[in-house]
């Protein structure tokens, strides 16, 4: 006998609890999901929706991989290098700590309402992060394979794909979905704050208007894109990347 699919359960009783308490209010600041359906797809057909996610998704896209690449780089270089750790170990404190509302207005006012001012604040609030997990992920490297590598003479480049990259790929996975989850609050903060567009920009006008729907059918479309990216993209690449690892017994 087939198991009932437990998450499709679940997403079925978060509505079903949704729309009773919808229906046991009935006020219009807090509309069930019929309504939020009905006026998500009115913003898609003749609203602003598709364009204002394309601002945010560009946006976010761009933070995302370049805050990934660099964390990477950074903390692979400071795991590795113990000089390198002990000098920048404060500035990485300091980053992870510092909030991230002081440095979009730092940057806004430097820069200008502009999303290469959004941009980098998103992206200095994200990368301490990433260089923290990456971190910690390199100084967790088998010493054994270390001196495999040595005694086969491996060149930087072939130690770095065969032996480093294999023990750091699960930190890194880690670093992009804590940071994927990361990336959408702040941009999407950044946006009300200042900016010309984007979904952030747009849920800003209908808290001015109250309109709850309007806000909750963009918040739909955030969990859309979410999943879409974790088992569209993230699952099945990490799924690839660590195919060589034993499965769990």
């Amino acid at each position: 006998m087939q198991r009932p699919n437990l998450e499709l359960l679940s997403l079925l009783l978060l509505l079903l609890l949704w729309q009773l308490t919808a229906f046991l209010a009935n006020n219009r600041l807090l509309p069930g999901p019929i309504d939020v359906a009905r006026r998500l797809w009115g913003l898609t057909v003749d609203g602003p929706l598709l364009s204002d996610f394309g601002h945010t998704l560009w946006r976010a896209a761009i933070a995302f991989v370049a805050s990934m690449i660099l964390g990477t780089v950074i903390g692979l270089l400071m795991g590795r290098i113990r000089w390198l750790d002990r000098l920048f170990a404060p500035w990485l404190f300091v980053g992870y700590n510092l909030p991230a509302i002081v440095i979009a207005i730092a940057l806004y006012i430097w820069l200008g309402l502009g999303d290469v001012a959004l941009i980098l604040a998103v992206m200095c609030n994200k990368m301490p992060m990433v260089i923290t997990t990456v971190r910690q992920g390199a100084q967790n490297l088998s010493p054994d394979l270390d001196e495999l590598a040595v005694a086969f003479r491996l060149a930087p480049a072939r130690r770095l794909r065969y032996v480093i990259a294999p023990q750091l790929l699960p930190f890194v996975f880690v670093a992009a979905r804590t940071g994927l989850s990361l990336i959408w609050k702040i941009v999407l903060v950044f946006e009300i704050l200042g900016s010309d567009g984007g979904a952030g920009f747009r849920i800003n006008i209908f808290f001015q208007f109250f309109d709850v729907a309007g806000i909750l059918a963009y918040t739909v479309v955030f969990i859309v894109i979410v999943l879409a990216v974790e088992y569209g993209l993230l699952r099945p690449f990490e799924r690839q990347a660590l195919r060589w690892r034993p499965d769990p017994v």
